[in-house]
């Protein structure tokens, strides 16, 4: 596969943040690292979303119904089955790829807002089911799992970067091949693209399935890592409003964008959590200042520099 100068440009950054991330480690306390782990999770909601937006054009409230579903659908396999945490986290993303394209990905075929409108409704439903069920769930307090990933900070900080890794990677080259191209055809003109001979539904509900699998995939591990399942981590709907702000401040439309994001969302929150609601006023108006006057975002400014 050939890469345009813009796609080497992102090599080059992916190559220069993943150096950066690998030592971080060594020089910060166990705390920042499990910070950072956390954020590294969040990164791979926020790349999720961009695949769908930034390429797609879909605006959508997905990922937190994906989220939920592979947390919970992981979660509760190991609560009651006491399977392998490993083979949870499997099932639970499998349940969430299943459980997106019954749900959701019969609405790509619409116009308009109405995809937008049943992604979010899903998420609605999702977290009423849960509390709905809470002798199951947990409801709005959570749920409590027997396993977790590992006890060590390095471990869990480390396979949280592979899995950043990997998906940045699968997104990245899904968006440099033709069918990257195809996306973003179908998000400027969908009528002239369907012209052409290419099927953009198909298109799409592979960049879902995509992002469905990944999505449900770091929810049940995110989860495992936090040792708890709740609806305020994993399924509420300010968890996609910071998704949105996170890819907005590291660039939309760049995959590794979202990474710098999810990174600002996680490490401003924690350093402003004395401020109680307040720090989330505060990362909101820094993302509306970003948009207005830097709607490339970090990652966009930095990449069209260079």
């Amino acid at each position: 596969m050939s890469f345009s100068p813009s796609s080497k440009n992102l090599l080059r950054f992916a190559a220069f943040l993943l150096v950066v991330f690998a030592c971080l480690p060594w020089f910060l306390s166990l705390y920042i690292a499990g910070v950072l782990t956390i954020a590294f999770y969040f990164s791979v909601f926020t790349m999720s979303w961009d695949l769908l937006f930034g390429y797609s054009g879909e605006v959508n409230f997905g990922p937190t119904f994906l989220i939920g579903v592979g947390a919970y659908a992981a979660g509760l396999f190991n609560v009651n089955t006491h399977l392998p945490v490993l083979v949870c986290v499997l099932l639970g993303t499998l349940m969430a790829v299943i459980a997106g394209l019954l749900l959701v990905a019969p609405a790509l075929r619409l116009r308009g807002p109405y995809f937008c409108l049943i992604t979010l409704v899903s998420v609605l439903v999702l977290a009423e089911f849960i509390t709905i069920f809470a002798q199951y769930t947990g409801g709005e307090i959570g749920m409590t799992l027997p396993g977790i990933i590992s006890t060590s900070t390095m471990v869990n900080y480390y396979l949280a970067l592979a899995l950043v890794c990997v998906s940045a990677g699968v997104f990245l080259t899904i968006t440099s091949s033709p069918i990257g191209l195809i996306l973003q055809a179908g998000a400027q003109d969908p009528v002239a693209a369907e012209s052409l001979g290419f099927g953009i539904v198909k298109y799409k509900i592979l960049a879902f399935s995509l992002s469905a699998f990944f999505s449900g995939l770091s929810g049940a591990l995110l989860v495992f890592y936090m040792g708890t399942a709740s609806v305020s981590v994993v399924v509420s709907v300010s968890v996609i409003l910071q998704i949105i702000i996170a890819a907005i401040i590291g660039g939309r439309h760049t995959i590794l964008g979202p990474i710098l994001g999810s990174l600002f969302i996680i490490v401003t929150g924690q350093w402003l959590q004395y401020l109680g609601q307040l720090d989330y006023v505060a990362v909101s108006i820094l993302a509306l200042i970003i948009l207005l006057f830097l709607p490339d975002g970090i990652a966009g400014i930095a990449l069209r520099r260079r």
